[in-house]
């Protein structure tokens, strides 16, 4: 298989999995449409402010697999435990069409979440321990100081900068890395702006563990 092929493939499975909107699909079950609820955004931060922390928890698991799984697609594409620095590489290949697949979906006419769950699973796949290390801390940072989007960004940076270092002479591993990252703060601009505005959505994890029911404001 050529080299182009394998890209064009891992980028193409990945984008159609990231198209699976999780949030969507519980929200429904729930009888509830999580994009007229609280931010509007389809994601975790905004589903745990909605229904609580057990379904908040469930959603960043399941969306966490979509870049797991593409992550995992793309390494055996690339060939696998046998070929480290091109299986690296298709991590982040079919990771980087779980993102786009994830904030550009198809199916919902290019509206979709900000793909932080996405990229926590392709870095879970790619670098275990310190994307263990790095939940740890943006939990932390979440349960004291409340700003999910400031979370992502710890999460992300950091990881970011780790991958960056380990495979700094390789440039198609940097490149996807830059993609990836410029991507998370792409998605967060408005975030970012309300942060500089100190009008952020914040997410109160105590509240969460013991909320029980959203409100629908679709029948508002």
């Amino acid at each position: 298989m050529s080299i182009y092929l394998k890209y064009a493939l891992s980028i193409l499975i990945g984008y159609f999995i990231g198209n699976i909107s999780f949030a969507r699909i519980i929200s429904a079950r729930l009888k509830t449409d999580i994009t007229k609820q609280g931010s509007g955004n389809p994601g975790t931060m905004n589903m745990l402010r909605t229904f609580g922390f057990k379904v908040g928890l469930l959603n960043l698991v399941l969306d966490a697999l979509k870049g797991v799984s593409v992550a995992l697609i793309g390494f055996f594409i690339f060939g696998g435990s046998g070929a480290q620095i091109q299986s690296t590489i298709g991590i982040y290949v079919g990771g980087l069409g779980a993102v786009l697949g994830h904030n550009f979906p198809v199916v919902y006419k290019f509206k979709g979440g900000k793909g932080v769950a996405c990229i926590l699973g392709i870095y879970i796949v790619a670098n275990p321990l310190w994307s263990l290390v790095g939940i740890v801390l943006s939990f932390v940072y979440l349960y004291f100081f409340d700003y999910g989007a400031v979370a992502s960004f710890l999460f992300i940076t950091l990881l970011t900068v780790l991958e960056g270092l380990k495979y700094r002479g390789v440039v198609e591993i940097t490149i996807l890395l830059f993609v990836l990252f410029f991507l998370t703060w792409f998605m967060h601009r408005k975030n970012i702006e309300r942060l500089l505005w100190g009008k952020e959505n914040k997410v109160n994890l105590a509240k969460a563990f013991k909320k029980k029911k959203p409100k629908d404001k679709t029948k508002e």
